[in-house]
């Protein structure tokens, strides 16, 4: 037997030629001793229908791997020996090019598949190995982009549509810091998941906080993202909203193998902080409704709305979606678009004598809606309108969402949609003290966060709780 201080022991003359002989000899034992081999099943019951061409690589005895093709063909026209069309039969001369070419490179494609992955493979693997190579384009996988991947989050993710277009705000903010970045010193910032840091989240939070003044400095980075308004200044509770959004989608991220990367394990959000809730009255909403506003036509109809949403507290996202067949037996009902997705529950809500008046008033809408909307900002703006119009100015203390200090605004600069919510809820709870019971109409779940901050524990509540104890 050859060594290799027998072949150096020979004259050189002669290495070259038996290093030659060794590396043929490995190169065979390598890849040459595993065969391939097309074959077909025939029909027992007609001989004459086409059968699938499948392929059998063999290496020694105890290793075999199957692979069912594409092609096929009846057998009688199957050349068992040759592995091919049988030459004398009649086949169109391109088809059996074509047939027999397709065979051998298949028996190439199995064999070089062979030689890469060696016995680990499969038939099953060995299946996707020939699919990748026929398919390249199937199996490619371009780079996905941070706002790529943020895009499947909100395609793949369950979120109800109010909540797809919250997250398009963030969306919105994060493309237009990205551009901010690239223009104040680093041209070549980019928004990557595998990269992004608690650091960096902290400079967005920064940009959060100034953007609004940067909207004239930097009027193309507007043009380019824009928004429904210029941007205002934002508050932590606002701000906490934005980076919370942000860490649902990067938990999806890690969860989904886009990533390994979460830095919200170091990067913390502050607890949101609200006021002591305010809400109307119902002699305050009465009030407001009874009052005379004939002289202003389109006012008194948002004004009907808005008591109309003050007897059943939903939101105005659902309000606007509210059609006749939403009314059932005396009741309105309706899923929560807030939460349809994650807990779909029928909310059902009674109509009282109001409620019934006001629809009765609007029974001829021409609209397909059940009431006469205008859009969510100019209904906004009729609020306050209509609060100014009917004198609803008390001093109410708030919770500035800038300074998180206690300030004293008038009731009818503050009103908007969710004002009649919070009447609904507050005045309920004043009633019968069971948040339960009150959340089963207004849709909050169970020990919901954000109910208790419609509860407005009040002095009057506070002495019966006491004289409890007498």
């Amino acid at each position: 037997m050859l060594c290799k201080f027998c072949i150096f022991a020979q004259p050189i003359k002669y290495r070259t030629k038996i290093m030659s002989f060794l590396l043929v000899t490995t190169l065979k034992a390598i890849f040459f001793m595993a065969t391939v081999t097309a074959f077909i099943r025939t029909s027992k019951t007609d001989k004459n229908k086409p059968v699938s061409v499948r392929f059998r690589l063999t290496d020694g005895r105890n290793f075999q791997l199957f692979h069912k093709s594409e092609f096929s063909v009846i057998p009688d026209k199957w050349d068992e020996v040759q592995q091919k069309i049988k030459a004398k039969c009649v086949f169109d001369e391109q088809e059996r090019i074509i047939f027999d070419t397709g065979i051998n490179e298949r028996k190439k494609h199995i064999k070089d598949i062979y030689s890469e992955k060696g016995e680990t493979l499969t038939s099953d693997l060995l299946n996707i190995e020939i699919d990748k190579k026929l398919h390249p384009e199937k199996y490619e996988n371009p780079t996905q982009t941070f706002f790529d991947i943020f895009g499947e989050f909100l395609n793949k993710h369950k979120l109800s549509d109010v909540r797809k277009k919250n997250y398009g705000v963030v969306i919105r903010a994060l493309k237009r810091y990205e551009l901010y970045k690239q223009h104040t010193g680093n041209k070549s910032f980019k928004l990557d998941i595998n990269t992004l840091t608690p650091l960096i989240l902290t400079d967005f939070d920064a940009f959060l906080r100034i953007e609004n003044t940067l909207f004239e400095k930097y009027p193309f980075i507007y043009k380019a993202v824009p928004e429904s308004r210029n941007p205002k200044p934002r508050g932590q509770n606002t701000i906490n909203g934005i980076f919370t959004k942000i860490r649902t989608f990067c938990i999806w991220a890690v969860d989904n193998e886009k990533t390994e990367n979460n830095p919200f394990k170091k990067f913390f959000i502050p607890e949101c902080v609200y006021g002591t809730p305010y809400y109307i009255s119902v002699s305050e909403r009465n009030e407001l409704y009874n009052f005379d506003l004939s002289g202003n036509p389109e006012l008194e109809k948002q004004r009907d709305i808005f008591v109309f949403q003050c007897l059943i507290g939903c939101r105005v996202s659902d309000l606007y979606k509210f059609t006749k067949k939403n009314i059932i037996n005396g009741a309105i009902e309706y899923i929560a678009r807030k939460t349809k997705e994650g807990r779909p529950v029928t909310i059902r809500v009674p109509l009282n004598s109001i409620a019934n008046e006001i629809l009765a008033k609007y029974a001829d809408c021409e609209l397909n809606t059940l009431l006469p909307y205008i859009s969510e900002q100019q209904y906004n703006k009729a609020i306050k309108e209509m609060f100014t119009t009917a004198g609803l100015t008390r001093p109410v203390v708030i919770l500035d969402p800038l300074t998180r200090e206690s300030v004293i605004r008038p009731l009818n600069e503050i009103a908007s949609t969710h004002l009649a919510r919070r009447c609904f809820v507050g005045n309920l709870y004043r009633q019968v003290k069971d948040p339960n019971l009150v959340s089963a109409l207004s849709g909050h779940k169970y020990g919901s966060e954000a109910f208790a901050r419609y509860r407005d524990i009040d002095e009057s509540m506070k002495q019966e709780l006491v004289k409890m104890l007498e």
